[in-house]
């Protein structure tokens, strides 16, 4: 078993803001790039499983397998397994785990997966390398990230040029890389895999209700998560700048030509059998 190492601080935490965003995710509009790799006998890692949206449909999509959910947050853990539970899925499991010091042997599981992960730990590269070991021969590990410097929208906000500034100051500061989505498949080579598949996926917010959900969540994260706390504390933004972000945030959601939209890079990285 490898030595645990440090992790990169995970900047958003898990405030009811940060929450609303991660189980609107599913593997629908999260994994698609994976879906169709998927077999119903096969055994799945999802790490950074957080609330345990996607870790669901994954296992329903393995009926005949099993899927194992883990996160660094053991207190997140208790709503994945209800979400599990409550769509009556006994085939999927939750445990507390380090991505950059799995604890399984190797050549465990058929595909490890990890959404939105890499760009929160301090070495990426061990990360992917530790997904590897625990894949087996021939199996996958299927990666997706953002790429905060490639989203972009409309109209143009200075309140939102300030957010993602101010958002790229802090998440380096915590050890991580907020623009991984362009670096996976760069990460995966140096990890060391040649069989290499790069794509990328979109999330677009343009509708009235998805620009109130978007717009909301980041304005509530601005002021009352653990992010906020981190801009604070790590001295990268007073409580005043911090409610004027909060407050672009809201304008731009109530702009009838608001759009907005969220690129992520993707890997599907074939082991060598």
């Amino acid at each position: 078993m490898p030595e645990p190492r440090e992790t990169a601080v995970y900047t958003h935490g898990h405030h009811e803001s940060v929450l609303r965003s991660h189980t609107w995710r599913t593997a629908a509009n999260s994994a698609a790039y994976l879906l169709g790799s998927l077999e119903p006998h096969m055994t799945v890692l999802d790490v950074g499983c957080g609330p345990g949206t996607i870790t669901a449909d994954l296992a329903a999509l393995v009926p005949g397998g099993r899927v194992t959910g883990v996160d660094r947050a053991a207190g997140i853990l208790e709503r994945a397994a209800a979400t599990a539970a409550g769509r009556g899925l006994a085939n999927v499991s939750f445990e507390v785990a380090d991505v950059q010091a799995l604890h399984y042997p190797d050549d465990t599981f058929d595909v490890v997966h990890a959404h939105q992960v890499l760009q929160h730990v301090s070495d990426p590269v061990r990360a992917l390398r530790e997904m590897g070991r625990v894949t087996r021969p021939g199996g996958l590990v299927a990666v997706r990230d953002a790429d905060y410097a490639a989203m972009t929208w409309y109209p143009a906000s200075a309140g939102l040029d300030d957010w993602l500034d101010l958002y790229h100051r802090v998440a380096r500061a915590n050890g991580g890389e907020p623009d991984a989505g362009r670096r996976l498949k760069a990460w995966a080579m140096e990890a060391g895999f040649t069989d290499i598949t790069a794509s990328s996926g979109t999330w677009t917010y343009a509708t009235p209700e998805e620009r109130e959900w978007w717009s909301g969540l980041w304005a509530d994260r601005t002021l009352e998560s653990s992010y906020a706390d981190r801009a604070t504390e790590g001295r990268h933004a007073t409580p005043e700048r911090l409610r004027a972000v909060s407050a672009a945030w809201r304008e731009w959601g109530a702009c009838p030509e608001g759009w907005f939209s969220v690129l992520n890079g993707e890997i599907l990285c074939r082991k060598s059998a």
